[in-house]
């Protein structure tokens, strides 16, 4: 069921007890030389599809938000955003009527990094007036991180930017808006001495051409395996949602 496509008698005949809404949000910035910037709405929309098209009837599938916390992506251009505390506004904005609606089971299926903060925040924010609701937000990567590290090739074995996951799944999707000739490799900056310490830096700070991965490893092939495994894993925790007993 997708929402966008409904009327409102046939919203308002979904059992609000027996489905989970599904709520993609993804970000329109830079993604180096060779991915559009529409590359984290295309890739979480295309997860979001497989996951509705596999659970028909019991998933409701909102429209994708294109806007996300993008702001460390400023300096390179090319990037629209909202302020940190906006995004969480924005994001209790659109749960909210959902839940005083009566649905009960939300997950809001993240596709970009700097909405991770954002989603968890705004489900803090909602939680203690819905304390019957089951509230859940995940980016489609962490909940698949197991399979797709098993799938990568390359050194990088979690998702970069304009990495070789979401090169590989856009030469998938929209293999028309990739543009090869410009894909190159943003080796990472790591020092171990600093292994579990969260660093404030801007991607400009990261990376001189807005990648952080090899996206030169990837192919539409591996594309389309990173896909499966993020829509199969998010397909499971959906189910298990359904299977979750109520909070008091």
């Amino acid at each position: 069921m997708k929402f966008s496509d409904m009327t409102f008698p046939q919203l308002r005949n979904v059992p609000r007890d027996g489905c989970v809404v599904v709520a993609p949000i993804a970000a329109c910035e830079q993604h180096s030389h060779h991915l559009p910037t529409s590359t984290d709405t295309v890739l979480v929309t295309g997860v979001a599809d497989g996951v509705e098209a596999a659970l028909k009837g019991v998933v409701l599938q909102l429209p994708t938000l294109w806007l996300g916390a993008s702001h460390h992506h400023l300096r390179f251009g090319a990037t629209l955003s909202a302020s940190v505390d906006v995004h969480v506004d924005i994001l209790c904005e659109i749960i909210e009527p959902l839940l005083l609606d009566g649905y009960t089971r939300v997950l809001i299926l993240n596709g970009h990094g700097g909405n991770i903060d954002t989603m968890q925040m705004a489900l803090r924010r909602l939680q203690p007036r819905y304390r019957n609701c089951v509230l859940g937000a995940a980016s489609y990567w962490e909940l698949a991180a197991k399979e797709l590290a098993g799938l990568a090739e390359g050194p990088r074995k979690n998702m970069g930017h304009a990495c070789e996951f979401e090169t590989s799944m856009m030469l998938a999707l929209r293999p028309d808006l990739v543009r090869r000739e410009e894909i190159r490799d943003d080796l990472p900056i790591e020092d171990a001495a600093l292994r579990g310490l969260y660093l404030a830096e801007d991607m400009f700070q990261r990376t001189d051409h807005g990648a952080v991965g090899y996206p030169e490893l990837a192919t539409a092939e591996k594309g389309r395996r990173f896909l499966t495994a993020s829509i199969e894993r998010t397909v499971e925790v959906v189910e298990a949602l359904l299977k979750r007993p109520m909070p008091r």
